[in-house]
C-alpha cells in the first residue's frame, strides 16, 4: 500500500527506485578508570592528527569532485579539532576524571554539541552536528574502528537515514545515489547544501517509520517538495517516470543553449554571470553559460589558517582565476568576514550579533592593512586583458565609501612606485545589502562605477529576520514589496547617474523573479552556476517592455505571498 511522507525540500529533481536504509553500527565505549592522563592525552594527539590526515583528504577530495565551497566544511572542521577550549576541555577531563581518552573525547563532543543545539538559532543547532562528526571520527580511530564501514547496494538507489553527517554524504559514490531523505536536519544543513551540489534530490525532516521499510522498496522521492512516496502505484510510477523523462529531456535542451546570450523576445540582451569561490568553480561556470563572474568571494582565502595570506599567495589565487575567465567580467567581493567564522588571528571579540558587528568594510578602521594588502594582490594578478571589477561590502554610508577608494588608490600609487604594472581600468562598486545603502542610492552612485545588489542580507536586514532561524526564516521572502521597493530605488539611483547594476542573491537565479528584476531594470544577474541554463531559457521569453508592467504592479501589492502568487498565474 502507498504511503506518503512529507518534509522540507533540500533538493529539487525526482528520484524514483528502491529505498536503502543507512543505519551505522554504535560503538560501545568501555569506560576504564585510574588510567594515566599522560599516556591518554598521548592517544588524543595521535589520533587529532589523524584525523586532521583524515579531513585534510576529505576536503581535497570534496573540493575536486564537488566544490572549493563545499569542502570548507571540512575546514570547519580542521578549525574545530585545533580550538583551544575544545582541547583544553578534553585534557581537563582527562587529568580531572582519570578515566580513557574515548570517554574524554565523548563528554567533551557531548558538552559542546549541547551548548550548540541550546541556542535560539537553527544554524548553530545544525552546527552541532559537525561537532558530533568530529566526535565520531576521533572515537573511530582511538578504537581502530574504520569510518566509512558500510557498502551501498550495486543499484543505485534512494538513501534513507535519521541524519547524514558532511562524511557519510561525501563518501556515498556519486554514481551509486538517486536521492537522499533524513529525518532530522533543515534546509541549511550539510546534507542539503551538499546534495544540491552534488545535483541529488534531497528531502529532509521527512518523519518516515523505521519498522515499516525494508531495503529494497519502490518509492518516489520529489525534492522539489520534499515528499517520499512509499510503494508507490503502477499509475504512480509511470506518471514520476514521464516527469522525470520530461526533467532531463528539458536540462540537456537547456544546456545545449546555455553558451547563447540572454536576450528578451523583444531584443534587449541581459549579461548573466555566476557566483564562484574558486578556480575551479570558475572553470565549471564556464561549461554551464557564464558569461563572466558576478561576485567572487574571497573569504576561502583567509579560513583554516592560523596568519593572514600573504600578498604573493593571494595574488597567485587571483591570476588563476582571472586567466580562467579571460577577458570576461569578474567582481570581486572584498574580505567578508566577521565574527562568526574562526578566524582568530584577525583579533575578533565574542559579539552578541556578529552580522551586525564589526566585519567586512567596518575592520577597515583599525586593520587598514587587510583591504589594502587584497587591493594590491588584485591589482598585481590582473593582465592587460583582465576586466577587473572590485566590490566592497557591507556599506552603509559616503564615509566608507571613501576611505576604501583612498586604500585602492594608495595601494595602487606604491605599486606604481615599485615599477610593478597594474591595469588602467578597474571598476570600483559597492554591494547593496544594508538598507541605508539603497536609500541613498541615487548620492552614493556619485562615488561608484556599479552596485552590486545582496538580496540575501538585503531582505534579512530590512525585514529583521535572521535567516538561519527556521522558526523565522520564512519572512524572509525577497519578494516582499518592501524588499522589491529597495531593489527599485537602488536602480533608479544608479541609472539616473549612468551606473550599472547587477544582483547576486539567490533570487537573481529564481525564473519566478525574472520579470519582476527584468521590469525594474536589471542589467545583470548573477548566481549559482547551475542556474544559469534555466534563467536564460526564461529571460528570452520575456518581454521587457511587458516587464516593467509587471513591476510596477508587484511593488503596490501588500504582502510577498500576493507577489508570488501574481508572478505564478502570470508565469
Amino acid at each position: 500500500m502507498s504511503k506518503v511522507y512529507q518534509g522540507i525540500s533540500a533538493s529539487t529533481g525526482l528520484a524514483i527506485g528502491p529505498v536503502w536504509l543507512y543505519r551505522p553500527a554504535t560503538i560501545q565505549i568501555v569506560r576504564k578508570n585510574n588510567c594515566d592522563p599522560s599516556i591518554e592525552w598521548q592517544r588524543c594527539q595521535s589520533a587529532l592528527a589523524k584525523a586532521n590526515e583524515q579531513l585534510e583528504q576529505l576536503h581535497q577530495r570534496t573540493s575536486e569532485t564537488i566544490g572549493a565551497a563545499e569542502a570548507e566544511i571540512f575546514e570547519a572542521h580542521q578549525m574545530i579539532l585545533s580550538d583551544p577550549d575544545f582541547l583544553e576541555t578534553i585534557q581537563t577531563n582527562l587529568n580531572t576524571q582519570t578515566y580513557n581518552a574515548e570517554i574524554a573525547i565523548q563528554d567533551s563532543v557531548n558538552t559542546y554539541a549541547n551548548m550548540l543545539l541550546a541556542l535560539d538559532s537553527t544554524y548553530f543547532q545544525e552546527r552541532a552536528q559537525d561537532v558530533l562528526d568530529i566526535g565520531h571520527r576521533l572515537i573511530h580511530i582511538l578504537m581502530g574502528v574504520p569510518t566509512d564501514s558500510f557498502e551501498l547496494p550495486e543499484k543505485p538507489v534512494i538513501i534513507l537515514a535519521e541524519d547524514l553527517s558532511p562524511s557519510d554524504t561525501v563518501q556515498f559514490p556519486r554514481n551509486k545515489i538517486l536521492g537522499i531523505c533524513t529525518q532530522k536536519g533543515g534546509p541549511t544543513s550539510h546534507t542539503a547544501i551538499l546534495s544540491r551540489s552534488l545535483g541529488v534530490p534531497a528531502a529532509v525532516s521527512v518523519p518516515f517509520d523505521w519498522e515499516t521499510i525494508q531495503n529494497g522498496q519502490m518509492a518516489i522521492l520529489d525534492g522539489a517538495v520534499g515528499s517520499l512516496l512509499l510503494n508507490p502505484s503502477p499509475d504512480q510510477q509511470k506518471t514520476a517516470n514521464q516527469r522525470q523523462t520530461a526533467q532531463q529531456t528539458e536540462w540537456e535542451h537547456l544546456l545545449k543553449h546555455a553558451a547563447e546570450p540572454a536576450n528578451t523576445s523583444d531584443g534587449k540582451t541581459i549579461e548573466v554571470v555566476a557566483n564562484i569561490g574558486s578556480a575551479d568553480d570558475a572553470r565549471h561556470a564556464l561549461t554551464l553559460g557564464a558569461e563572466g563572474v558576478g561576485l567572487l568571494r574571497t573569504e576561502f582565502l583567509y579560513l583554516n589558517r592560523e596568519s593572514m595570506p600573504t600578498e604573493a599567495e593571494q595574488t597567485q589565487v587571483y591570476r588563476e582565476i582571472f586567466e580562467i575567465m579571460g577577458n570576461r567580467p569578474v567582481v570581486v567581493r572584498t574580505l567578508d568576514i566577521g565574527g562568526d567564522k574562526a578566524v582568530p588571528y584577525i583579533g575578533f571579540e565574542e559579539e552578541a550579533n556578529p552580522f551586525l558587528g564589526w566585519r567586512a568594510i567596518r575592520m577597515a578602521d583599525n586593520q587598514p592593512d587587510l583591504l589594502r594588502i587584497q587591493f594590491r594582490a588584485l591589482l598585481r594578478a590582473a593582465s592587460a586583458e583582465t576586466d577587473l571589477r572590485i566590490m566592497i561590502p557591507m556599506i552603509s554610508n559616503a564615509d566608507e565609501i571613501k576611505m576604501a577608494r583612498n586604500l585602492l588608490n594608495q595601494a595602487k600609487q606604491e605599486l606604481q612606485n615599485e615599477k610593478i604594472d597594474t591595469p588602467e581600468t578597474v571598476q570600483f562598486g559597492i554591494m547593496v545589502e544594508i538598507p541605508a545603502a539603497a536609500i541613498q542610492a541615487r548620492e552614493l552612485a556619485d562615488l561608484v562605477d556599479f552596485f552590486s545588489i545582496g538580496t540575501n542580507d538585503l531582505t534579512q536586514y530590512a525585514l529583521a529576520v535572521d535567516r538561519t532561524n527556521e522558526r523565522v526564516a520564512h519572512l524572509a521572502s525577497p519578494f516582499h514589496p518592501a524588499v522589491l521597493r529597495l531593489i527599485r530605488m537602488t536602480i533608479e539611483g544608479a541609472h539616473v547617474k549612468g551606473k550599472w547594476v547587477g544582483l547576486c542573491g539567490e533570487m537573481a537565479g529564481d525564473p519566478l523573479a525574472a520579470p519582476v528584476l527584468l521590469g525594474l531594470g536589471l542589467d545583470e544577474f548573477s548566481m549559482a552556476a547551475s542556474s544559469i541554463p534555466g534563467l536564460k531559457e526564461t529571460i528570452r521569453q520575456l518581454d521587457s517592455q511587458q516587464c516593467k508592467d509587471v513591476a510596477n504592479t508587484v511593488c503596490e501589492l501588500l504582502t510577498a505571498q500576493d507577489v508570488k502568487a501574481y508572478l505564478q498565474k502570470l508565469l
